[in-house]
């Protein structure tokens, strides 16, 4: 940034005195978990603390999107993003604050509902970062942009909030920012420069057989068995179609046939998700799941061919490496080295690059460490980092509140204030400088 930098520490001053209502907040996020698409409830809370705060607010975005804007005279525009939906998991973490919310999914499926992937946290930081800049907005200049985006889980709601015209309300960003919690030290945050999160495409297939009487095999087409083939094929694709300098995860997540053992079904259903980080990778990869599944069915003389529908497909998150060095160098200069690492790509994935590649502006995005430092650091020296840290979706994970929050908060106006002008300069900055 040209010229003299901005304050961040009178920015970030009046953080601690917040804290205890910070917590408030991701207590009651915590024990209210809402859906994808169905965030209605964290919505208004949202809307309501942005409009007390002064930002110009744009609620219904891509159906329960909300955002914010600030407008703090001349100078670049950054967008900071938190995603808000929950899961269908029924939580395990016996907190005191645990959710006992039950809900239904778009499909039908009844089940408790959990704040699993660490959503609370990312909206409860953002809604920190958001009062402190509001508070601070004398010591920058340009315009802020935060956004609420739902159904992150579904790898949709950020392309809703752009198909509803979201960049229609708000200004274009010069830079999208954002972060995501992870089974890491808390205190701890990690950026990785270029590809940092992978791609995924999902697929529901449907294999149609000939069903009849478990005594008489010879006369159906079993789907059971071709979708047996086809899962243990299917596996074949990243050990020995994939190269070992490349990347790719195809999980069978889902496998759904019959109703009693002496009856053979007429249809079967799999659930298959893949990630990769590139695209040709990404498009070998695909072409190989359908090349399977249509052998399969064939090999089994099925009546008819197998229905392959895409359920979800978005990019991955490719973080800008000149960016994502100049955050990571002022992450390290305010946390201290030692709490700012790379943790490499991540195979888990985010919509979050829709924001960026709409706009035509660069992402940083990082993760934010919020696990027990002690109990962490114990579990990697007895080597059970996989067996006593869960992970995110776990109905164990329950990130610790402090100092995550904190930690969430600083690092968003930190990172935010770096592309953001000074008013001693006229609101002029520069992401090349």
């Amino acid at each position: 940034m040209s010229g003299v930098p901005v304050d961040v520490g009178a920015v970030l001053r009046p953080l601690d005195a917040m804290l205890p209502r910070l917590l408030e907040t991701y207590v009651d996020l915590h024990a209210n978990p809402e859906l994808s698409f169905q965030e209605t409830r964290t919505a208004a809370l949202v809307s309501d603390r942005l409009s007390a705060l002064g930002f110009t607010v744009h609620t219904g975005i891509g159906g329960t999107g909300v955002v914010g804007v600030l407008d703090a005279g001349p100078g670049p525009c950054v967008l900071l993003r938190a995603d808000m939906d929950a899961l269908p998991v029924t939580e395990e973490t016996g907190l005191s604050y645990a959710s006992t919310a039950r809900g239904t999914t778009a499909d039908g499926i009844e089940s408790g509902l959990m704040h699993a992937c660490g959503h609370d946290v990312h909206v409860t930081a953002l809604l920190g970062a958001a009062e402190l800049l509001a508070h601070g907005r004398s010591g920058w200049s340009g315009t802020l942009v935060v956004v609420f985006q739902p159904a992150e889980e579904l790898g949709r709601g950020a392309q809703a909030m752009i198909d509803d015209g979201l960049y229609e309300l708000v200004p274009l960003p010069d830079i999208v920012l954002g972060q995501h919690v992870a089974p890491y030290p808390a205190g701890w945050l990690g950026l990785h420069g270029g590809p940092a999160f992978a791609g995924t495409d999902t697929f529901d297939i449907r294999l149609v057989g000939r069903g009849g009487h478990g005594s008489r095999p010879e006369t159906t087409v079993d789907p059971v068995v071709m979708a047996a083939s086809t899962v243990m094929r299917l596996q074949t694709i990243v050990s020995r179609e994939v190269a070992a300098t490349e990347a790719a995860v195809l999980t069978v997540g889902a496998l759904h046939a019959g109703t009693k053992d002496n009856i053979i079904p007429v249809e079967a259903y799999l659930g298959v998700n893949v990630r990769t980080f590139d695209k040709a990778v990404r498009a070998r990869v695909v072409a190989a799941v359908e090349r399977i599944v249509r052998g399969e069915v064939a090999a089994a003389g099925a009546p008819l061919p197998p229905r392959i529908t895409v359920v979800e497909s978005f990019p991955p998150v490719v973080n800008d490496p000149q960016e994502t060095d100049r955050t990571r160098a002022l992450l390290a200069a305010h946390f201290g080295a030692e709490r700012v690492i790379d943790p490499g790509p991540v195979s888990g994935s985010e919509d979050v690059s829709v924001f960026a590649t709409a706009a035509g502006a660069p992402i940083v995005y990082w993760l934010l460490g919020g696990w027990d430092p002690d109990a962490f650091l114990a579990a990697e020296r007895a080597g059970t980092l996989d067996q006593d840290i869960p992970s995110n979706h776990s109905p164990r994970f329950a990130p610790v509140p402090h100092p995550t929050l904190e930690v969430g908060v600083e690092a968003l106006v930190v990172a935010a204030m770096a592309y953001l002008g000074s008013p001693a300069d006229d609101g002029v900055a520069s992401l090349t400088a």
